[in-house]
This record gives C-alpha cells, sequence and structure tokens, in this order.
C-alpha cells in the first residue's frame, strides 16, 4: 500500500509544508474504477481521502496522492456531448482564435485531449492538431476519428519531441485535466518545451470559490488532487516564465475558469478580467482560515440531509434511481453512505459505463433504454451540473409523478410542479 499511496510533503505550487485541515472522508474506494460484474463485492482497496489547504499560496489539494498507473489504468470517462458543453467548446475554439489570430497550419496541442472532441474543433478550422492522453483507450478512439494522439503523459521530454518533430506549437492547453496531475511543474516544463515564443497556453480547471460557495463536496475524490484559485495559478505559472494574462469563467462542471498565459517575453496585455477576479478572490475570503471551516461544517451537514432524505423515500416504499453514473455521483454516493440497498441502479448515455458496476456502492449501471423499463419513483441526479438539460429532456417523467433529487448544494425535491 505504501508503493501506491504516499502523503505529499510539501505544496505542489509554493513548495511550503504549511497545512490546514479542511474536511475528511475517511477511506473510500476510487470513484472513477468502475467494476465488472465479476469483481467479488468487498475486494475493492480503499484509500484515504482528506482534504487540506497551503496556508501559504491557497491551493486546496487532497493530502494524498495514488499513483497515477493506479488512478487511471481502468480510466472510462468520456468527454461529455453534451449540448453546453458542445457550445462551450465551439466558444472556446473561436476565442483562442481571435486571441493570438490562429490560422491555417499552426500547431494545437491538447494534454489530457480525451477522445479528440476539442481538437477536432480546431482541426475544422484548419489548424493542425495533436492530443496527448495518458489513457490509451481513449487516444485509440481520437486517433479513430482522425484526431492524432500520443498515449502519453503530458511530461517534458514529451513537449520537447513534439516541438522538434512538428514544430512550435501556437496554443497549449489542458482541459478539466490539469487537476489531476500530481508534477505540474514537469507538465509546465512540456509547456515551455513546446510554445511558440508568441504562443498562447491555458487550463480550464473546477474553480475553487464555486466549489466552496456551493458546497459541491462531491467533486473531491482521488482523481482531484488540486483545487485551484486564480491567485494559486498565477503563482504557479510565473515560477514557470508565463503570466497570466487573461481569464473567463465558465458554467461547466459546476464552475470553471479558463485561465490563458503567455511568455512573460510576448507582450501581450493583461487583460482587466485578472485583477477583477483576484480582487473578487479577496472578498471571498479565499485567503481566510474560516472559509474552510466553514466549508467542512456546510459539507457534514449536507451530507446527513442527503442521506436522510434518500432513506426517508426508501422507507415510505418507493424507489429511487441514480441519473447518470459521474465520477462524482460515485463520490458522493460514497461521502453520504450510499449504497444498491437504497439506489436501484443508475441510467448513463456512456456506452463504456453500461454494464458497469459502480465502486463500494456497488450500484449496477445501466442504458437510458433498459432503465426505461423500471422506471423509479425518484431520480437522485448524480449529474446535477446539468439539471436544466436533464429535467426539460425528461417532462414526461415528471408529468407521470417521478421526481428529482437534485443534491447539491443543498438537497432539494424537484416534481411537475416545481420544475426548474
Amino acid at each position: 500500500m505504501q508503493d501506491i499511496v504516499r502523503p505529499i510533503n510539501k505544496c505542489r505550487v509554493c513548495g511550503h509544508n504549511d497545512w490546514l485541515d479542511v474536511v475528511s472522508f475517511g477511506s473510500t474506494p476510487l470513484a472513477g474504477n468502475l467494476l465488472g460484474k465479476e469483481d467479488a463485492p468487498g475486494g475493492e482497496t480503499l484509500f484515504p481521502l482528506d482534504v487540506v489547504v497551503c496556508r501559504k499560496c491557497w491551493l486546496m489539494t487532497l493530502r494524498h496522492v495514488i499513483e497515477p498507473d493506479v488512478l487511471f489504468g481502468h480510466y472510462r470517462y468520456v468527454a461529455s456531448d453534451a449540448g453546453s458543453i458542445i457550445q462551450h467548446m465551439r466558444q472556446l475554439v473561436e476565442l483562442c482564435i481571435g486571441w493570438i489570430g490562429l490560422t491555417d497550419g499552426d500547431l494545437v496541442v491538447e494534454f489530457g485531449s480525451n477522445t479528440g472532441a476539442h481538437l477536432q474543433l480546431f482541426q475544422q478550422a484548419g489548424m493542425r492538431v495533436l492530443g496527448v492522453d495518458p489513457a490509451r483507450n481513449l487516444a485509440d478512439i481520437a486517433n479513430g476519428r482522425g484526431v492524432e494522439t500520443i498515449p502519453a503523459g503530458f511530461i517534458t521530454e514529451v513537449g520537447q519531441e513534439i516541438a522538434s518533430g512538428h514544430g512550435p506549437a501556437r496554443l497549449v492547453y489542458g482541459r478539466q485535466c490539469f487537476a489531476h496531475i500530481h508534477d505540474i511543474h514537469e507538465v509546465l516544463n512540456g509547456v515551455s518545451a513546446l510554445l511558440a515564443p508568441d504562443g498562447l497556453f491555458f487550463v480550464e480547471v473546477p474553480y475553487l470559490v464555486e466549489l466552496l460557495a456551493n458546497n459541491q463536496f462531491d467533486t473531491i475524490f482521488h482523481e482531484h488532487l488540486s483545487y485551484f484559485s486564480l491567485g494559486s495559478l498565477c503563482r504557479l505559472f510565473e515560477s514557470h516564465g508565463l503570466r497570466v494574462v487573461d481569464v473567463h469563467t465558465a458554467d461547466v462542471h459546476g464552475g470553471s475558469i479558463v485561465v490563458f498565459a503567455a511568455p512573460t517575453t510576448a507582450g501581450y496585455e493583461v487583460r482587466p478580467a485578472v485583477a477583477e477576479m483576484l480582487a473578487e478572490e479577496r472578498s471571498q475570503g479565499i485567503a481566510e482560515e474560516g472559509t474552510y471551516r466553514k466549508f467542512a461544517e456546510r459539507t457534514e451537514r449536507v451530507r446527513a440531509q442527503i442521506r436522510e432524505l434518500v432513506c426517508g423515500v426508501v422507507a415510505e416504499g418507493k424507489s429511487v434511481a441514480g441519473y447518470g453514473a459521474p465520477t462524482k455521483g460515485s463520490a458522493l454516493l460514497a461521502a453520504c453512505g450510499l449504497g444498491h440497498q437504497e439506489i436501484r441502479f443508475c441510467s448513463d448515455t456512456t456506452a463504456l459505463k453500461q454494464g458497469k458496476i459502480l465502486p463500494g456502492s456497488r450500484i449496477p449501471i445501466w442504458s437510458p433504454e433498459q432503465a426505461g423499463d423500471h422506471v423509479p419513483d425518484y431520480y437522485l441526479l448524480l449529474a446535477w451540473n446539468y439539471a436544466p438539460e436533464i429535467i426539460s429532456k425528461e417532462k414526461s417523467f415528471l408529468e407521470n409523478g417521478g421526481r428529482f433529487i437534485v443534491p447539491i448544494p443543498e438537497p432539494r425535491v424537484i416534481s411537475a410542479e416545481s420544475a426548474l
């Protein structure tokens, strides 16, 4: 066990070792490690899930790090094809093209590129594209759709090899993966080796301020090592000769920020949004210990409320199923102590997940077609970040007397009379 999990001995952003304990979820299985029907109950390895914050740079992070081969050896997250995500991706492409004047033939590189869906949009706009993703199964899908993808982690040597073989990149980026990486300095070394002198780098990460304000404790799981504010990212990028030049908020994954940086020698103007967000973070108490204590207290209360609500419904003889089987859904179920005794199944549109079983809770994942033959009285909306889309899509479920339980930020029941 000591070979695959270890406590961090210093902050991965600033290098200090002064931690404030925030909240502990005990020991839980890996939320993203879906099981097969052949996997025996009780055979899963449990790992500590403890959250701390650095008192120096206010990076919130997990206390323990698990070896990447263990974390991502069976990775089944496939980038969402929800309408809101596709629209967001298109907006990002347009933003990047406008920001640095990307033209036909410019090289765009994405690390953590998943199945290549985002890169494909740049490809359609005339850019040369290259993906890098450590999950071979996802890299194979991307290559199959015509998006060249290297099945590897993005490290210094990979950045150097790409620059040598393809030339410098005008744009390098990572969406919703930067928080998964322990040695982020190694990644940034790779970015520096690859990025053109007038290039642009961006990351899209879940926003710590949103997590704290909206009690998104279910987004805390072993794969998510870091929880960033703009302030912590500014400090990190500066240590690699990169200046944050712009920031945008994005209403995806519960609330994210897209942070743009460029070499300090590039001469790009720093846009006002950067100073504005840094000031807002200060006003929100991002550098105050009391902010994190309040989050921990609210988390404990809401976990108990969710369990009480679901168990109360089941005690009345009603059936409950999960809507969606995202990694954060598995994390929420573990945090609330809910399993297959309370949740009959989870319905998910992702083919790679169907037929699998959620870790810990042992809840089977069904296709929407199979779920349609066993309609529950209540759906626990595990994919709550898509609540408006889902509730609009499932009007007939509500009209026939079904109800949704939306767990975050506070549990509430949605019926036909109270639909969003």
